[in-house]
């Protein structure tokens, strides 16, 4: 059955993100969904409606690198579940729900000029809510091993959905930016990306709500 829905702004966004609860505990949401749905810009907005209580935990800094994806042959398969560090994702996400707020927790983010990780990007330390976004947060091991474990470390998981063609036309603007050829972007986007795009489209019934940009806004169901 098809959710029912309802228009939102990103301040009416912020505040359907669960309450921290009293203890000085952190309050996890995760944004899933495919790669060029616009997670990272949704999440970002909402860290800044939210205010300085909170913070975004990218999943792309657990990237493995790129002498390491060489070395597997699978560097033109970057961006696959198995080219990510899920045991590493995994072990911070536990340190961010254990730790109180007030503890430390450094967070690695992704360098696009480079190409690769930056370890410690981030350090996590007094913010309340942490917006975890990334393409893998819904995924079972029956789908790709070592990912399950990450929905029990989220109060919450939001999926971000786009139209193939949006996300088609942004994966190839991003690849070419990066500095790809034209004609090595479109291999990538559709032998790689929008092969990941349709695993990621089995979890959508996995998270509690829908989001799709509607305008300045967001539809949420």
């Amino acid at each position: 059955m098809e959710r029912a829905s309802e228009v939102l702004t990103v301040g009416e966004l912020a505040q359907r993100i669960p309450v921290p609860a009293p203890g000085g505990q952190r309050v996890l949401l995760g944004i899933a969904g495919p790669p060029g749905a616009g997670k990272s810009t949704l999440a970002q907005r909402l860290r800044a409606a939210v205010g300085a209580s909170a913070v975004v935990a990218p999943m792309d800094g657990y990237h493995l690198r790129n002498a390491v994806l060489r070395e597997r042959g699978a560097l033109a398969r970057k961006g696959e579940p198995d080219t990510f560090d899920a045991a590493g994702f995994v072990a911070d996400l536990r340190a961010l729900r254990e730790a109180r707020v007030g503890e430390p927790v450094p967070w690695p983010l992704f360098d696009r000029a480079i190409d690769e990780p930056t370890e410690g990007g981030v350090l996590i330390r007094d913010e309340r809510v942490v917006v975890v976004e990334g393409n893998y947060l819904l995924l079972t091991d029956a789908e790709a091993p070592g990912w399950a474990a990450v929905r029990g470390m989220l109060d919450a998981c939001w999926y971000l959905d786009a139209p193939r063609e949006v996300l088609t036309t942004r994966l190839l603007y991003r690849h070419v930016a990066g500095g790809r050829a034209p004609d090595a972007a479109k291999v990538k986007v559709a032998d790689s990306d929008l092969r990941n795009a349709d695993l990621i489209a089995r979890t959508r019934a996995r998270a509690e709500h829908v989001l799709t940009a509607h305008g300045t806004g967001y539809r949420f169901g």
